[in-house]
This record gives C-alpha cells, structure tokens and sequence, in this order.
C-alpha cells in the first residue's frame, strides 16, 4: 500500500482525466428535465406509510389493512398480515388470515427501517421478527416465500410456481438482517437460506434456464411460466451477502458462479425485478474482488426491454401526451407501457450503491433517477387529474398514502373505452379473482416500498438537481463515509449547496477523480456540470490518504473504487 501526503496526492489527482461516463442508450431517451416537473417528498410520504398503515385500528371502508395472523406457521408465534391491494377479497381476518404476503409485509419493514423508524420495537409490536413465520419450514424449503404455507393458495406460495417469487423474498430478508442482525433465529435463517442457494447453483451448473427450483428436493422445475434465469442475479446478491455476512469462501464462489452464468446468457434474460441486483453485483465484484463483469451488458438488459418470453419487460422510455413518464420500470409495450410502482421503487435499491462501486454510471443513473422520481408520482391520485384515473372517486379510501398500482399509455378499462386519454393510473386487482372491488386497483403491496425512494432522495437548492444517498440502501457494505450522486440536468454547470453540520470534511468527487473542497463545514458548495454528474464522498478532514491497487482510501476507508493511475504501480 503507498502512503502520500495530502498535497502531493491532490496534486496527482487533480491533474487526472475525468471519469468516464459510459451511455445507457435507454436512458439517452429520456427527457434530460422531465416535464411536468415536481418531486414529492418520499422520506414524509415513507413515514406517513407506515404510521397510516400500521394502525390497528384506523376506520374507514376497507381499514384496517392490517391483522394479526394467529396461526403460527413455521414458527411457533403469530405474525402479521398487510393486505395485497385495498378491499382484497381474498383476504383478512374474516376470509383467509394466512393470506398474506412477503413482498408486502417485508417491503414494509425495510423501507420504514431506511427512513429511520425501528420495526423491532415498534408500539410493543416486534414487526421485524414476526417476519419469521415466511421462513417456510413446514415444506422443507428452509428458505423465506412469498407466503407462510402451500394452502394460503398464492402465486409463489409455499410451492414456488414462479421462481423470481421464491427468491425476491430472501433478498429483502438479507437486507433486513443487515439492519436487525440480533433478531432471534436471523443467523441461522441466513445461513439456511445461503446454503440452499449455493447447492441449487452447484446443482444447476451454470442453467438457470428453468421456471423455479424446488429448495425441497432441490431440484430445477419447468412449468407453463417462463424461464427466469436472471434469478441467477438474487442467487449471487444473496451469497455475497452471506459471504460479507459469515467470511465463507464458498458462499463467494456461489457468488460469482451465479453471476457467471447470468452473463453468459446470449439474449436478455430479464424477467421481474431481479436483473438490476446483476448489474450491482457486476459492479461490486469488480470495486471488491478483481473480477472484471460487464456492468454495462447487465445494465442495457436491465432498461432495454427483453426480446423473448415476457417481450418488452424493461424501463420506459417515453412521452405520453404531454406526461414524461420516463424511468417506470414495467412492460414498455402492453397498450403502449405499463409502469408499475413496486418495480420502479426497487429499481433504486441496487442501482443507486451501483454507481459508489463503479461511477462509470454516475450520469446515467443520475438522469434515470430523476426520471423516474419525477413520473412515480403519478401513480399516487393526487398528482395525477381525476379524468386520468380509474377510480377518482375512491381517492380518498387512501388516505394519501396507497397508490395505483402502476401507470399505463392506454388503458383497456370500461371507464374509457371511447377515449383517448393518457396516461391512465390504473391496477390490475380487479382481474386477480371476480370479487375483488375497483379499490383493488391501489396497491398497497407497491406502496409498501416507498421507502426505497424515501431513503435516497432529498431535494437541494437548485431545482432538477437531487442529492442521492449511494449508502443507503447498500447491504452488507464494508465501512465507508458518506456519498452523494448529484445529477445535473440543466446545460450550464450549476453550484449546488451541501450541508455538513459542525463536522468538518474533505470532498473528494469520484467523477472529476479530485478533491473539491478541503476541511469545509457547514454549508458548502460543489460545482456539477451541465447534463453532467458528481459523485461526492464526505471523508474526514486532514485523513491519511493512501493508494491500494487502483484504490483510493482516507483513514484506511476506500472513497474510490476505480482510481487507475499507472503511474502509482
């Protein structure tokens, strides 16, 4: 490791190139200011969720969305149920109180524990470990689903039909156990569940060319749903974090054999919402072990839409009769696009740590975020005109915190058979059983995982440019200091303000590769450049800098992954 002083090292840095920004052609589509423009305010609407919510005993046509599930599967204790979507007819206390879902009640607790409120201790309620009860032991798959048992009779259930079900459950566990990791029973769930997912790679041989696995007799299964092999990418996401969790070796090699057979597929294998942990694995394994994955590959299928089976299944890249609704993850062809809120939250959880591990994408991502920031909005009823919903009529059922379910270019709904209004905010409950009511269409199950967005986004002084935590949402991370993306959509550079508090930091920029500003406190300011980007990590004043194979550390913490200067070697 070579030790410099400050003054020599800034002066070597400063004289080095920018960084270069690598294009991702979908988002070069997308409008660089998206209009209308407005960017709520997600961290309040996060907490407004979960204390709306989580009221036992809120009134209202169809509240409480939530009960107390007393059945005890898997674990000898009750846990709690969330409704799907409002007015679910299939189920509640007084239909099917086993009914309820991980992807729901797990998005919950995550995205309220990003904005800072502790689900563990919560009105006397341990709402995180009551989590448990998906940890399906009953059918000997010893891993978490989307349900608690085979007869609460869900798509994805206790029997896994649809493999991306079985697995987006354990990642949004392992990101919960980085947050709690004293819960009871947590370690030996985590290890349980990164020992099924290693043997089911080991098993699988570099195919997950398959509809799901059976983590029973751990054998791969066909159906009528399509292969998903980019579950390859929570496989890996999952080891790794096994492996940065409990130090085994086997659990990295899991890691990267998963990753290895996802980039091996010759045509874009996405499927739900799992192929952008591909693209933050890639990224990650390069910053941290030396390997050298194709980010950019992983990214393009990530946004472009994929060419077979759930054809178009990618990000929306588009105008919709005056509507920028850019940066919606979905089907960029069903009746023009469909963009769905819960994918398009979760878009942010891997792909805003991404650009601290790799700021190649700094731009990009920067400009997606925006994007997409800017249209989610419209899935909630009041930024969006009655005529263009629905259901205007049952906003209020919401209490401003539940939206649609996503966002559509031409709605096939009755309401607007002999119109050509667009967008439409719309849901789909209505066609998952005969008696689901219209309320169906807002989805809390989507709603639930507001706090992905709530967690990164916080607004500056200069309107268009955000300020988004890399940290955040990053699971399992080796220390690190805080690091900001700053995306700039405007054509001339702006000078945005940081506010820093009584600390007192150096700021070290991993896009211009250069330090921009030396022992500040308070508020400071940093120049972006128009349409350009700068990636600011917060290091203490005055710290040792040192240079490791390409990486640049303060205080023997790495603040950049990609610092190549071969004149260091």
């Amino acid at each position: 490791m070579l030790k410099l002083n400050f003054l020599l090292l800034s002066l070597i840095i400063s004289s080095s190139s920018f960084a270069r920004q690598v294009n991702i052609d979908r988002v070069d589509q997308m409008a660089d200011f998206p209009k209308p423009f407005k960017i709520i305010d997600y961290k309040k609407l996060s907490q407004d969720f979960d204390k709306t919510v989580y009221d036992f005993k809120a009134e209202g046509e169809f509240w409480p969305l939530v009960w107390i599930d007393r059945n005890n599967d898997n674990f000898n204790q009750p846990t709690l149920g969330i409704y799907t979507a409002m007015g679910d007819s299939r189920q509640g206390p007084n239909v099917n109180e086993t009914f309820h879902e991980s992807l729901n009640a797990m998005g919950a607790v995550l995205g309220a524990t990003l904005v800072g409120i502790d689900k563990s201790n919560q009105d006397g309620m341990n709402y995180v470990g009551m989590l448990k009860n998906y940890f399906n032991r009953t059918t000997g798959w010893n891993i978490m689903q989307n349900n608690t048992s085979p007869a609460a009779g869900s798509l994805g259930g206790g029997y896994g039909r649809d493999w991306w079900y079985d697995v987006f459950p354990n990642v949004l566990f392992y990101s919960i156990y980085d947050r709690y990791p004293h819960e009871k029973d947590f370690d030996e769930m985590a290890k349980s569940i990164a020992d099924k997912f290693y043997e089911a790679d080991r098993i699988l041989e570099g195919n997950y060319n398959f509809s799901y696995f059976d983590y029973g007799t751990m054998k791969p299964m066909m159906n009528w749903i399509c292969a998903q092999p980019d579950v390859a990418a929570g496989h890996s996401w999952v080891l790794y974090s096994a492996y940065k969790k409990f130090g085994d070796k086997k659990y990295l090699q899991g890691a990267k054999s998963a990753l290895n057979a996802l980039a091996s597929n010759r045509i874009n294998p996405s499927y739900e919402v799992l192929m952008p942990f591909g693209a933050y694995m890639a990224a990650r394994l390069n910053a941290q072990e030396g390997t050298n994955y194709n980010v950019k590959k992983m990214l393009d299928w990530t946004f472009d839409g994929t060419a077979i089976c759930r054809k178009g299944w990618g990000v929306i890249a588009d105008n919709w009769n005056g509507y920028d609704v850019s940066g919606l993850m979905g089907s960029t062809v069903d009746h023009g696009g469909y963009g769905f809120l819960m994918n398009t939250y979760d878009m942010a959880w891997p792909l805003l740590p991404m650009v601290r591990y790799d700021q190649s994408f700094a731009t990009a991502m920067g400009k997606w975020m925006l994007n997409a920031a800017n249209a989610t909005r419209f899935m909630y009823p009041e930024f969006l005109p009655a005529n263009h919903q629905t259901v205007p009529e049952l906003a209020h059922i919401t209490k401003g915190v539940i939206g649609y379910e996503g966002l559509i270019k031409r709605t096939s709904h009755p309401e607007f058979a002999h119109t050509t209004i667009s967008p439409v905010a719309q849901g789909d409950g209505p066609k998952w059983t005969p008696t689901n009511p219209q309320a169906s269409q807002f989805s809390v199950y989507g709603s639930a995982h507001v706090g992905l967005f709530g967690s990164t986004i916080q607004k500056t002084n200069i309107e268009g440019i955000l300020q988004l935590d890399l940290l955040a949402t990053d699971s399992f991370k080796d220390p690190a200091y805080p690091t900001y993306l700053y995306y700039n959509p405007h054509r001339t550079s702006q000078w945005v303000e940081v506010l820093l508090g009584d600390k007192t930091y150096d700021l070290y920029d991993l896009v211009s590769a250069k330090f921009v500003a030396k022992t500040v406190k308070g508020k400071t300011f940093i120049k972006v450049p128009g349409h350009g980007s700068a990636v600011i990590a917060l290091a203490p004043a005055n710290g040792k800098l040192t240079y490791d194979g390409g990486k640049l550390l303060v205080n023997g913490v790495v603040i950049d992954y990609k610092l190549h200067k071969p004149f260091f070697n």
